[in-house]
């Protein structure tokens, strides 16, 4: 079964490696292109690309694969299977109708919920308890086709975005392994998504870093850990923006204005939120700075820090 992958960030490459690892003929991994990055803006491969030419595959790399003269490149190949898993592009119709065995996804989400760029950061905000992988079919329709194969993985309270994407990365490429057999023998047996629970998880906006300590404890928690390790929560202290990334929640009651700085101990610090509870902080990143436990913060750039200060002003 001659297969042409299409993935682009850490997320994919498991999956990929999958695939090879299973001696399947990888004939093109289709990836986007390199980009600027860090402060120095330099030219970066994106890691499905190292992982790639690391393994001796030929790597495709178009701005837009919807072009006709980019598609085309794909179509040249005559693969039996196109696999995707974190791509970043919508691909065409014609493309969807190249190979006789479809096109499937590798979606990090239990389907028909999140569907979407962002389905495990969106998860973990939310305070799932449970996330997991969908392989289905691909359609026009953004994360709409029938789904071919799903497994559920628990979001334990200490679970990050971080942490879930390794777990869920790894459990896409497990998952594809028990799959791609079925696919190959015409053995598998699609379920349509239930319209009635889609929900959406698009790309997380700038909007949804900054925090609203109005909102209830266990809210800002799962914001926290939901933005670890990208892009990262933040608010504002002593008119400077100031990362939280990592934070707990705590019991204790509080008559303070939500955002007020409660209490300063060795490892935390605690901040009123909006349902009377406090949110304790316990790595932070100040202006300018790199990330920190809190006791590292408070022997330097916070020392002067004392209750009563507010945050997000």
């Amino acid at each position: 079964m001659k297969i042409v992958f299409m993935g682009t960030p850490d997320f994919a490459v498991p999956v990929l490696e999958s695939v090879v690892n299973n001696g399947y003929d990888v004939s093109l991994v289709v990836t986007q292109p390199d980009r600027p990055k860090g402060r120095k803006q330099t030219l970066t491969p994106p890691p499905v690309k190292v992982a790639a030419e690391k393994m001796g595959l030929p790597v495709f790399q178009p701005e837009k694969i919807k072009n006709e003269n980019e598609w085309k490149q794909v179509e040249k190949i005559n693969p039996d299977l196109i696999i995707t898993a974190a791509f970043g592009q919508i691909l065409p119709q014609e493309l969807l109708d190249v190979p006789p065995k479809g096109c499937i996804n590798v979606h990090a989400s239990l389907l028909p919920k999140y569907r979407g760029g962002a389905p495990i950061h969106q998860a973990v905000i939310d305070g799932e308890e449970k996330t997991g992988i969908t392989i289905m079919y691909m359609v026009a329709k953004l994360d709409a086709g029938d789904m071919i194969a799903q497994e559920a993985l628990p979001i334990l309270p200490e679970d990050t975005t971080g942490t879930m994407h390794d777990k869920l990365s790894l459990l896409g490429a497990e998952l594809l392994t028990r799959t791609l057999p079925l696919i190959e023998k015409g053995e598998i047996h699609p379920v349509k998504q239930d319209e009635k629970y889609v929900t959406y998880a698009p790309n997380i906006k700038k909007e949804q870093e900054r925090i609203d300590w109005a909102k209830t404890a266990d809210q800002l928690f799962n914001q926290v850990r939901g933005l670890n390790p990208w892009p990262v929560a933040h608010t504002e202290a002593e008119g400077k923006r100031f990362k939280i990334w990592e934070a707990e929640t705590r019991q204790d009651h509080t008559d303070e204005s939500p955002g007020t700085v409660v209490a300063i101990e060795e490892n935390d610090i605690k901040v009123a939120c909006g349902d009377g509870k406090t949110l304790a902080l316990t790595k932070v990143q100040p202006a300018g700075k790199k990330p920190m436990d809190v006791a590292t913060f408070l022997r330097g750039a916070g020392s002067n820090w004392e209750p009563g200060m507010k945050l997000g002003e």
